[in-house]
């Protein structure tokens, strides 16, 4: 087992070293894709007081740079966003905030020990976790959708209207079929962050300041913090965190990267599980991976760990240098051309449902009747009205995550869809059984009727 280990993580790296001579711009830029959902949750967070920023800097940096290493794959450390907008509106503490991202941690590290994990990731079918993903990526959409609609065509503030929208629009349509060559993130992150730094120097209080910062303050939960930080805020991030943070990734991860070996459910749990365990005794914003993360950094062209190795060396060094200061900067940052970004991304998710009845996981089948095995045989074909049945059960998933604005029931709805069909589809067979049946007995009997 240790062998095999170290043998995984010498592949890991020397795939990240190649890719990163072989796609420098492209691992750099796919390293910022995930900004437009991290810098708005990690900023709202940090101004209501409920995370230390500099120590979330520092420790999801280091998680960057551990989860690049170990998976070989673009995979993000996002913020846990139920927790975040559940700790935002009932403006929770702190440590209330930390207590609900170690409640969480807690159980996900006990399903992934259990390997309940990997079992009912098995039992799931694809369409209903395309769904959820999907869901995802249509609420990123709409999200961005929200963010920029604020904006007008016609505002007084030369740093933030729809024409920078417009703008940003343009470049990332008229480039998107170059991802890897043309540095998007990276054209709009650095403009945004000169825009930002040019309205802050009217105020030279609010300008980053350096300053070496630890995070070496640790927060203890008190029992009262537990009890209400994760009844609160925690428990719902519990299915989300399954489903999207970790179900969704590993299959998400060999729809993109095919020729990289996609992370286990239980690998990716444990991760999930430790990243809180240690972090968030510290301070730092409770995170988790996400498939909308991995699909931005992918969209903007990173195809190894290597891009978020960058992301993470970059955090750290900033955190370290700046910490808190940043706040400004950030909280300036152009929400137009944020939106852009967040679009992308959530379109790069919603486009993984386009291969549910082509080229899916489940369509494969290897000598050994395990999935996937599309390296050794061809997919499947299906029958027109199993191509329905499966678009279906797809999208009343994503469509009851987007309308609840919950994973959890969206998933719960998929379910039903698909045993309904499934009953359905028992009927049906059943129906024709008796009807075969019938027709045998009908042609036996004619002969002793006719006489």
């Amino acid at each position: 087992m240790f062998v095999r280990g170290v043998e995984y993580l010498w592949h890991s790296t020397l795939y990240n070293w190649t890719s990163m001579r072989r796609n420098a711009l492209g691992e750099l830029s796919g390293s910022l894709g995930d900004l437009g959902t991290l810098l708005p949750i990690m900023v709202a967070l940090t101004a209501a007081k409920s995370i230390s920023l500099s120590s979330t800097l520092i420790f999801s940096g280091i998680f960057n740079i551990i989860s690049g290493t170990v998976f070989g794959i673009p995979i993000a450390v996002q913020p846990m966003k139920a927790v975040a907008s559940i700790v935002l509106a009932r403006h929770l503490t702190l440590e209330e905030n930390m207590a609900a991202g170690i409640g969480v941690a807690v159980i996900v590290l006990l399903l992934s020990i259990t390997g309940l994990l990997s079992k009912v990731s098995v039992l799931i079918p694809i369409p209903i976790i395309k769904g959820v993903q999907l869901g995802a990526g249509f609420s990123l959409v709409l999200n961005a959708g929200a963010t920029m609609s604020k904006l007008s065509l016609n505002s007084d503030e030369w740093y933030d209207s729809q024409w920078w929208t417009v703008g940003a629009f343009i470049v990332l349509f008229g480039t998107c079929r170059w991802p890897q060559k043309v540095p998007y993130a990276i054209l709009i992150f650095s403009l945004g962050l000169l825009m930002s730094a040019i309205r802050l120097a009217r105020d030279e209080d609010d300008m980053p300041k350096f300053r070496i910062n630890w995070p070496f303050d640790c927060v203890i939960p008190t029992l009262a913090d537990f009890a209400t930080g994760f009844s609160t805020a925690g428990l719902g991030q519990v299915p989300l965190t399954v489903l999207n943070s970790v179900i969704a990734v590993a299959y998400l991860s060999n729809d993109l990267l095919p020729e990289r070996p996609a992370p286990s459910v239980t690998a990716l749990g444990m991760s999930v599980a430790i990243m809180n365990l240690v972090g968030c005794w510290f301070g730092a914003m409770p995170v988790c991976h996400g498939s909308g993360g991995l699909a931005g950094q992918y969209r903007f062209g990173a195809r190894s760990g290597a891009s978020v190795q960058i992301l993470g060396i970059a955090k750290i060094a900033i955190g370290v240098c700046f910490g808190d200061s940043l706040t400004g900067l950030f909280e300036n940052f152009p929400a137009s051309l944020l939106g852009v970004m967040v679009f992308a991304a959530g379109m790069e998710l919603i486009s993984v449902g386009e291969d549910l009845n082509t080229t899916a996981a489940d369509l494969y089948r290897g000598p050994d009747g395990r999935r996937p095995g599309h390296i050794i045989c061809p997919p499947r074909a299906l029958e027109m009205q199993t191509r329905r049945d499966r678009y279906l059960i797809m999208m009343v998933t994503a469509g009851i995550t987007i309308g609840f604005k919950n994973s959890f029931i969206g998933f719960i709805a998929g379910c039903v869809c698909w045993a309904l069909l499934e009953a359905q589809n028992r009927m049906d067979e059943w129906g024709d059984d008796w009807d075969e049946a019938g027709s045998e007995i009908s042609t036996e009997t004619t002969p002793l009727l006719g006489s």
